[in-house]
């Protein structure tokens, strides 16, 4: 018998429960340069910069040399389903539907930041993208990078010394693609226990905590925290992994965006989910991830 279902995927507004808690918890939807995609892959150029010369007059101009690249964005889909029975719909005092939607909205939050900053892998199975730690992690010729130049272990888990969160930072400043303006850290929350300890030789905290919605900040630099910033080997919602705070540029964060997020509702009044008075609700998101620049980066590891 054939099913009769509300297949049209319908599109999240900007101002619903979904969209403000998916930005409330993830960083790179809320932080990230979003680049439409009509498909699943698109191409994003990249500049390598262009030097300047000292011209005398009636001199020759030198011609740059700088090799001008591409970053690669290839669409993968999250999602989920869930198998919601008629009463508890119709019964319920609270919307199950709008309930379970932000509760997804939560999750994928969580898991786009865990695979587009902290997975540990290559992109593979379970591994949707290059995350920014694979990134920093790979040695890159071509671009001039040597593996692990901007990653920063803590000698001790959990308690990272002023050195340290001073050498990430660093890692970046000390680079041509520091930029002021566009840099932010992202960090796991746990990070706040520990940074509320860590002072300067002057005894001046380098954590301030915002007041009355102004910004927490490290050296200067707005923190924005996320739960899906610690490692793992795949991407996960839950990672369990040590945490990361990641150094790097809100105009280098590329997320391209095919679609969602989305859900449709199959009706559990036809077809065979009729003889179990069961509809299921389905949600998704299609999204991309690349950064622009692994000396742009940096990531310390708590």
């Amino acid at each position: 018998m054939a099913r009769n279902t509300l297949e049209a995927w319908i599109p999240e507004e900007w101002d619903s429960k979904v969209i403000q808690r998916i930005n409330q918890v993830s960083a790179v939807e809320s932080l990230s340069s979003r680049t439409p995609m009509a498909t699943d892959t698109r191409h994003v150029p990249r500049s390598a910069g262009m030097g300047v010369d000292v011209v005398d007059k009636g001199g020759t101009y030198g011609e740059d040399a700088s090799l001008n690249d591409e970053v690669a964005l290839s669409v993968k889909k999250f999602g989920k389903a869930v198998r919601l029975a008629e009463e508890d719909i119709d019964d319920s005092v609270a919307n199950v539907i709008a309930t379970k939607m932000t509760d997804w909205g939560t999750s994928y939050a969580k898991i786009l930041d865990n695979s587009c900053l902290a997975v540990t892998a290559a992109p593979g199975t379970g591994v949707p993208f290059t995350s920014l730690y694979y990134l920093l992690s790979q040695t890159d010729a071509t671009l001039g990078y040597t593996a692990n130049s901007n990653i920063t272990v803590a000698a001790t888990a959990g308690n990272a010394t002023y050195l340290e969160y001073s050498t990430a930072l660093g890692s970046v400043e000390s680079g041509d693609y520091f930029d002021p303006s566009t840099t932010v850290a992202i960090a796991h929350p746990s990070f706040r226990k520990y940074l509320r300890g860590v002072t300067d030789t002057t005894g001046e905290p380098i954590f301030v905590q915002g007041l009355a919605g102004t910004p927490d900040t490290i050296f200067g630099v707005q923190i924005h925290w996320s739960l899906g910033a610690r490692t793992s080997a795949t991407a996960t919602s839950a990672p369990t992994g040590r945490p990361i705070m990641a150094f790097l540029r809100t105009d280098m964060m590329l997320l391209g965006v095919r679609s969602g997020p989305e859900s449709v509702l199959i009706d559990g009044r036809d077809g065979l989910s009729a003889l179990t008075d069961e509809s299921i609700l389905k949600m998704r998101s299609r999204r991309g991830w690349a950064y622009g620049h692994p000396a742009a980066g940096s990531i310390l590891v708590g």
